[in-house]
């Protein structure tokens, strides 16, 4: 079958992810895109004379009521999400309610918060069929101000970040095609008495990676603007309107899950981790099968054996022990700090394994089923 190569730019909607301090008017910026109507998971939009749809209650309720916008695209041409911080207490609540556990941490080392990633996954699939479909997706959330601390540096500061669970944040900052950030901005000078005051006070909205904000933009935009709609405006002109989106249902599944005979439940297969590309899964003639925790069926995941050999682990520094067990079960060091740093948000991920701190190793080595069956979760469809 031959494929036909086209040039040029594609107009398409948008995705944005808006996100600042409360009450800095993430709502109120969002009311100005074209056409809005809102989905309002906390009620931020209720002074507002706009469109929207029922606060979802539920995480099947906002599945529900984001299938309907794709059923009917001629209803608006841009949906708001607000905020996505509350509908990820929807997506936990559910998953809780689902397994039949008080907390996120129930799951045990990690396991939680990596089953709320591939839940929310799903909304983010969902969401870009609203997109497909022509229909620009806003979606604002709160942020959160905390310690980051670089490897490669002595000490840590304060840096400003979305109001969401590790795993979940890199999935959203992926999915954007704007990452904006809003603040106010003050300017501190020094008196003639010496003392420094804060002045200023005013808003303005960041478009660019600072050590102290995430944010970006695909449409070359200044790094910093006034916190209005006006200078973004032209990137959201009149698009031809959308044909009706066909919505197969296979791309999230959120609905309650059929009653099950008494044993641990295991969320839903996980999503693929983001970048990567699919490919046959290894098969049994790598190595012998070996059975592990949940129901999982551990192979070897390394598609070149040399990465996942004793040798090779150990002239990469990787402590013995710790080498042995991934070599036992054809883990490559690649795929081991990815699960550890992406997946279980524990590590940073331009770690390498030979400078884990011994008692990070210790506790791999503690949990070793738990982190090899993570390991296979995330890559038995990719090629290494």
């Amino acid at each position: 079958m031959a494929y036909t190569i086209t040039r040029g730019a594609r107009p398409a909607a948008k995705k944005v992810v808006l996100y600042g301090p409360e009450g800095i008017g993430k709502t109120t910026f969002a009311a100005h895109f074209p056409d809005p109507l809102f989905i309002d998971t906390e009620g931020g939009s209720d002074p507002y004379d706009l469109a929207r749809l029922p606060a979802p209650e539920s995480w099947q309720m906002l599945a529900a009521e984001l299938r309907q916008v794709l059923a009917e695209p001629g209803c608006c041409r841009t949906l708001v999400l607000d905020t996505l911080d509350w509908a990820e207490r929807l997506c936990r609540d559910d998953l809780l309610a689902r397994n039949k556990k008080t907390s996120i941490e129930a799951f045990g080392y990690g396991k939680g918060y990596v089953y709320l990633a591939e839940e929310f996954a799903r909304l983010l699939a969902l969401l870009e069929q609203v997109r497909g479909a022509g229909i620009h997706v806003v979606c604002t959330a709160h942020a959160a101000l905390r310690k980051f601390e670089q490897p490669d540096e002595l000490g840590s500061y304060d840096r400003w970040e979305l109001k969401l669970t590790k795993n979940v944040t890199p999935l959203v900052k992926e999915w954007a095609d704007l990452l904006l950030f809003a603040n106010y901005k003050t300017v501190v000078v020094r008196s003639e008495t010496g003392k420094d005051k804060a002045q200023g006070g005013s808003r303005v909205l960041y478009t660019s990676h600072h050590p102290c904000w995430d944010a970006k933009n695909r449409y070359g935009l200044p790094e910093e603007l006034p916190f209005a709609y006006e200078p973004l405006a032209g990137l959201f002109a009149p698009m031809q309107a959308p044909a009706a989106a066909q919505d197969d249902g296979t791309l999230i599944t959120m609905a309650p899950q059929p009653a099950a005979a008494p044993a641990p439940a295991v969320p839903p297969a996980p999503a693929q981790p983001p970048e990567a590309h699919a490919a046959p899964p290894p098969t049994a003639a790598t190595a012998p099968a070996s059975a592990a925790p949940d129901g999982f069926t551990v192979m070897p995941v390394s598609g070149d054996p040399e990465e996942a050999s004793l040798p090779h682990l150990l002239a990469a520094g990787v402590p013995e022990a710790l080498a042995k067990r991934m070599a036992e079960g054809g883990v490559s060091e690649r795929c081991l700090t990815y699960v550890v740093s992406t997946v279980m948000g524990i590590l940073p991920a331009d770690m390498p394994l030979r400078s884990y701190p011994p008692d990070a190793v210790q506790d791999m080595l503690d949990a070793w089923d738990t982190v090899l069956a993570k390991v296979h979760e995330a890559f038995d469809d990719l090629p290494f």
